[in-house]
């Protein structure tokens, strides 16, 4: 989108030159030169702003062909003191006097081959902003007719004694007669080029090169060659891979990042009879809730290459993150499954969200194609837009581009780690989980700006019981038959998933689009009270299109529903572990927070999707392909309102695709298909115009509709967050 700012001053620009235009006359004739009249251009004040005391007078110099005139002398000379000011015009012709005294000068301009342009009446008053165009006459020519060798004299065919000619001729000493160029068969010597050590200067280390001092406007601030020091990140910096730490191509990036999240909510919160309040309602309490979670990610990067283009050699980066998370709710059993831990929980975590080493395998062209591979703790998002897997997890990944980086791929596994239930971070526990991923992309793919993928992911979910850190079940999902004969029943989901998926632009229209089918099974679903087997599809799409400092857009997304629960053949689709940011992404309600299902263990979603998958938690529990489905249909906008102020405005509808999933599972009948309207403002603040500082803040309501009526109650659902970042 544009830029507002750009915007005003294309806008100054083109009215600047328009009035140039009209206030400009063609010219007058001094020796054959054209000059525009002295008409000055009245600079319009804004209000507050001083008036101009002195004057300007900028032009350009052309000769007949309307080339520019290099060089040329431009003289400007005071009448009534006699002082003069002499500039050059410049490889545009352009010359420029700027913060002139008022009053009457003449104009000079002298080049070599051209006529001398006086105007000796140029009235310069406080304000004025004089244009000129000059166009300088070329003197006859004076070329003289004898050839540029020396002549000697006549009947004289050798050179004096003691001379010898010209060695810059290159000629040999017979090939000049009577001044006269002969034919001699042989051509003319090559000039000899100095020797490098007169035109080169080594600099054996060029990452130790001292930079000049240099304020163009002696005002400080942001210029070329400022000093960089340890505390500076935009600057050169050791710290931030700048300047090499070990010999010439060893470097290390210290990142820093502070970040606070708070999120004050109302949502529907199932409680239990109180002894406290024997009023309370058996079903739904007080559902208001607030949270606060503040991390800070410490990232240490150490490679060996260059500073940009070419793909590093080898790679270590450990990132370990602290976070400290505070939760206050007005029910009891939220906070954790002992309801004595009353209804307030603050908890700390460290977890290690990076740790791996990176070594490029081999060169496969000139144009920087290479092959890698990467062992460790990383992050991963397998498509555009997180619809699938957003992770950091342990595993071993290829990676690499062809073709001028036309082509890229990445064939990956991981082997995941148990997470930390309040923080979403990684604890030192495997979970029995596995994935595997191959994907490709491939740069204008039909149409020049439009990146298609195809990908492949496999997902491994081995049996297995798992309570969280606040004492619930969540693997496998508390809900249905998962208990028998007093026993929890554990389950395995092996499930894979074909993907088409692209993002870029076709001529003016941006666009987003992704599909997948998935299919597989699952050893026991607790919903349907069996071994069933998956066939699901998802579908999303965004076309989007900018208009000056905004952008609109809209958007579908879709997710296949159970039709009949009870059937061995699972038709709800869910992901592995997706960060949708499609349909206001944090900003929306129903994609931020989740909201859990009222008389079971589950959530009607997880938060941070857009699926109602029924799961019992997003991290820990395991994927549930007997759910509803949705439907969501979005229209949205994007603002540039400043260049440091980004604006986001979306409406979702949303409707379940198949509600017979939620009647089994609530014993209710009929749960209507509307979910409700989802309405999101926000704003995203970067004031140094970096992601140095970073400040997002939105606000959410969520409408109910009838299916939403039907399970909880109609009251509105709310949600007011802010996210502050720091980093150095």
């Amino acid at each position: 989108m544009r830029d507002p700012s750009r915007v005003l001053i294309s806008k100054s620009v083109c009215l600047c030159l328009l009035l140039s235009f009209f206030y400009a006359a063609p010219a007058f004739a001094s020796g054959g030169s054209a000059n525009l009249p002295q008409q000055s251009v009245a600079q319009q004040r804004l209000p507050g702003q001083s008036a101009a005391k002195n004057a300007a007078l900028q032009g350009v110099v052309r000769d007949a062909n309307g080339k520019p005139v290099i060089g040329a002398s431009v003289i400007l000379r005071n009448l009534a003191t006699d002082q003069k000011i002499e500039k050059a015009s410049d490889a545009q012709g352009v010359f420029r006097f700027i913060d002139v005294a008022p009053g009457d000068y003449q104009l000079k301009i002298a080049a070599a081959g051209f006529q001398e342009f006086s105007n000796p009446t140029v009235q310069l008053k406080s304000g004025d902003d004089l244009v000129r165009e000059v166009t300088l006459i070329a003197l006859p020519s004076t070329a003289p007719t004898q050839p540029p060798f020396p002549q000697l004299p006549a009947g004289n065919t050798n050179p004096p004694s003691g001379t010898q000619p010209a060695p810059s001729s290159g000629l040999p000493p017979n090939a000049m007669q009577n001044g006269n160029l002969q034919q001699t068969g042989q051509q003319p010597a090559p000039e000899s080029l100095p020797p490098p050590d007169q035109v080169f200067h080594p600099e054996p280390d060029r990452w130790s090169i001292a930079m000049p001092d240099w304020d163009r406007y002696g005002i400080g601030g942001e210029h070329p060659y400022v000093k960089g020091s340890r505390w500076d990140p935009f600057n050169r910096n050791k710290l931030k891979g700048d300047v090499p730490i070990i010999g010439k191509q060893t470097f290390l990036i210290l990142t820093a990042t502070s970040n606070t999240f708070l999120d004050g909510r109302r949502l529907p919160t199932p409680t239990d009879v109180s002894s406290a309040r024997p009023g309370s309602s058996d079903f739904f309490g007080k559902g208001k809730q607030l949270f606060l979670d503040q991390t800070f990610a410490f990232s240490f990067d150490l490679f060996h290459g260059d500073t940009s283009f070419r793909p590093v050699d080898w790679r270590i980066r450990i990132t370990p993150v602290v976070s400290l998370n505070y939760l206050d709710v007005q029910e009891l059993g939220v906070v954790n499954v002992d309801v004595r831990k009353g209804t307030t929980r603050l908890d700390s975590h460290l977890g290690l969200q990076e740790a791996f080493a990176e070594v490029k395998l081999h060169d496969l062209g000139p144009n920087y194609d290479f092959i890698s591979v990467r062992a460790g703790i990383q992050a991963f998002n397998s498509d555009f837009r997180g619809f699938l897997f957003v992770e950091e997890q342990p595993g071993m990944r290829f990676f690499g581009n062809l073709d001028s980086n036309r082509w890229q791929y990445n064939v990956a596994y991981f082997n995941f780690l148990e997470k930390n239930t309040n923080s979403g971070l990684n604890s030192m526990a495997l979970r029995h989980q596995q994935v595997i991923i191959a994907n490709a992309y491939r740069q204008d793919f039909l149409f020049p700006g439009y990146t298609a993928q195809l990908s492949v992911h496999y997902n491994k979910d081995d049996a297995s019981i798992h309570y969280d850190d606040n004492g619930f079940l969540v693997r496998p999902a508390p809900i249905g038959a998962v208990f028998s004969s007093g026993m929890v029943r554990p389950h395995s989901v092996h499930a894979a998933y074909l993907g088409w998926t692209g993002d870029g632009h076709i001529g003016p229209l941006n666009l987003t689009h992704a599909f997948y089918q998935a299919f597989g099974n699952d050893s026991f679903n607790a919903i349907a009270g069996k071994a069933v087997t998956i066939n699901a599809q998802m579908a999303a799409l965004e076309l989007s299109y900018d208009k000056d400092w905004f952008r609109i857009k809209s958007s579908v997304f879709y997710a296949s529903g159970s039709a009949n629960p009870s059937s061995s053949r699972a038709r709800g689709f869910d992901s592995i572990d997706d960060f949708p940011e499609f349909a206001g992404g944090i900003f929306s309600l129903w994609n931020r927070e989740s909201i859990r299902l009222t008389g079971s263990g589950v959530a009607l979603n997880p938060g941070d999707s857009l699926l109602p998958d029924l799961r019992s938690n997003k991290d820990e529990g395991q994927a549930n392909f007997v759910n509803p489905g949705i439907f969501l249909a979005n229209i949205g906008a994007e603002f540039d309102l400043t260049p440091k102020l980004r604006g986001f405005a979306n409406v979702n509808y949303l409707r379940f695709e198949r509600t017979e999933t939620l009647e089994q599972i609530l014993f209710q009948s009929p749960i209507h298909h509307s979910i409700g309207v989802d309405s999101s403002f926000g704003v995203r603040y970067r004031p140094p115009l970096t992601e140095n500082i970073s400040i997002a803040a939105g606000a959410a309501t969520l409408i109910p509709g009838q299916g939403l009526r039907d399970i909880y109650t109609g009251r509105v659902l709310f949600s007011l967050f802010t996210d502050l970042r720091f980093q150095f």
